[in-house]
């Protein structure tokens, strides 16, 4: 609710203020929701407090990330989706009995503003060039496992040929490969939104390890390793994945992801998986509905049973 404002010369500046503030707004509404309740003008029942105090929850979380993330819009674009919340609390409490009409009034006013600078500041971010992002924080990582009874040298030689990879890739539809170990990739993003991207091979050691990163300038920012070793008891080769990534429009992106159900890691753990089931069998089982966990159902339509699979003709 009720939130100041800090300037800074550079967006990073500008976002630690932001992060700080959010700490210490996030406190105040956590260890004191009644006083809160008051200073905004609304009622202060039990219901409210809870509200307030789920705020200050969200604010704290906001303001870590922020500081622990200098340079990265994805916090950024986290505080303006919390300030949507804030701003439909606000409104929604014009309506109640009981209320401050002119403390609410500066509550939203306050809380207009910020969202102003917490927009322009996750913008700058959003549109900092590559160099700026690589020297920035790491951001959003995922890390998945699996085994697959298959040898070695068989599933490393799989990955390693890149037009394999939109097989198993649920949102990969294909994959270029161009000279100097760079290839161009084309995948959906949220809501079906196109991506293309460039990345390189910056390491690889045969029947070992394949890592990678994008292109500067690339629309779709990741890096990544692939390891691959012996399971123990012959069980065949265990490939464990670390990728580290910024999805365009930062949180916005991740949040869409969230909504849908696709949370990275979620997303890498079912590829892998679908990974596991093509090598073993030589074939994706789907089901219909999210989720890759499910026992398949049958369909008669065979279109439906490719897009599903994210199977490439």
């Amino acid at each position: 609710m009720d939130r100041g404002s800090s300037r800074g010369n550079s967006p990073d500046s500008l976002g630690h203020a932001l992060g700080w503030f959010s700490i210490a707004l996030g406190a105040a509404e956590l260890m004191a929701p009644a006083t809160m309740a008051r200073l905004i003008g609304v009622p202060c029942d039990r219901k409210t407090t809870s509200v307030i105090r789920a705020m200050g929850a969200r604010e704290m979380g906001n303001g870590i990330a922020i500081l622990t993330h200098p340079g990265s819009a994805a916090p950024m674009w986290a505080r303006v989706a919390g300030d949507a919340t804030d701003i439909a609390f606000l409104g929604s409490a014009y309506s109640a009995a009981y209320v401050d009409q002119r403390r609410l009034l500066s509550a939203t006013a306050a809380v207009l503003g910020v969202t102003a600078l917490d927009v322009i500041c996750a913008q700058r971010l959003s549109n900092e060039p590559a160099a700026q992002w690589q020297r920035s924080a790491s951001g959003p990582r995922a890390s998945k496992a699996v085994t697959i009874n298959k040898p070695i040298e068989q599933v490393f030689s799989f990955w390693k040929d890149l037009s394999n990879v939109p097989r198993f890739m649920r949102y990969v539809e294909r994959v270029e490969v161009l000279e100097g170990g760079r290839s161009r990739w084309h995948a959906k993003g949220p809501g079906g939104i196109p991506l293309q991207w460039e990345a390189e091979t910056v390491a690889e050691r045969e029947n070992e390890l394949i890592a990678w990163q994008s292109l500067p300038g690339a629309q779709f920012r990741s890096s990544g390793t692939v390891r691959f070793q012996r399971a123990p008891g012959a069980r065949g080769t265990e490939i464990h994945v670390e990728m580290e990534f910024r999805p365009p429009a930062g949180s916005l992106g991740r949040t869409v992801a969230w909504l849908t159900g696709r949370e990275p890691a979620q997303q890498l753990d079912e590829d892998l998986h679908r990974l596991k089931q093509l090598l073993e069998t030589g074939e994706i089982a789907v089901s219909e509905g999210i989720g890759l966990r499910r026992p398949g159902q049958p369909t008669g339509k065979p279109e439906q049973v490719r897009d599903e699979a994210g199977v490439v003709s």
